[in-house]
């Protein structure tokens, strides 16, 4: 990854969004509390609408792989709720592009089943757009959603992102924004 990505840090009013390798210094990553926050995350609920591979129970050991394999592929951002400091979901981040064109950045992002309904993953999307913004680089975000998760397309759509793209063998829908810098 590059710099642009390993740097990707927001607060938002209720969240603070930090990349996971700075989350305890000092300790082995995965830390022993995000491999909970991820059996935490990665309820049926949750996993019902990611990759099949995701999808089951998670013990200790799969939450660990889990997280090693999302690391080889993508910056892991854990969201935290204020004050508490509860990790309640996460971002993974991956970047492409960027020689003569935009930087593309490819999100995905869950949320803790029992954060949801009170706006925490519009305000986690829209933090990143705004953090996105405040970056000189001339960048994308891509997004893809399956077809029948309404409420992650309901997300996109209120935080700005337009469909670009639908996958008829996948089933996944493809949305993309680009934030104007400095606005």
């Amino acid at each position: 990854m590059s710099e642009l990505v390993d740097g990707c840090s927001f607060e938002t009013e209720r969240l603070s969004v930090r990349n996971s390798l700075n989350s305890d210094p000092g300790e082995p990553w995965p830390s022993a509390g995000l491999v909970d926050a991820v059996q935490t995350i990665l309820t049926p609920g949750v996993t019902r609408w990611l990759p099949e591979g995701w999808q089951g129970e998670y013990s200790s050991a799969r939450a660990q792989e889990w997280l090693l394999e999302r690391h080889a592929e993508s910056v892991v951002l854990e969201a935290r709720e204020r004050p508490q400091s509860d990790v309640i979901g996460m971002m993974l981040l991956s970047e492409s592009g960027g020689d003569d064109g935009p930087i593309e950045l490819r999100l995905g992002y869950m949320l803790a089943e029992r954060a949801w309904g009170r706006g925490l993953a519009t305000e986690l999307v829209a933090g990143f757009v705004e953090w996105c913004r405040q970056r000189p680089e001339s960048i994308v975000i891509v997004a893809g959603v399956e077809e029948g998760n309404v409420a992650s397309v309901r997300v996109l759509e209120r935080c700005g992102f337009e469909r670009r793209d639908h996958d008829v063998t996948s089933g996944e829908l493809v949305y993309e924004l680009r934030p104007d810098p400095g606005t």
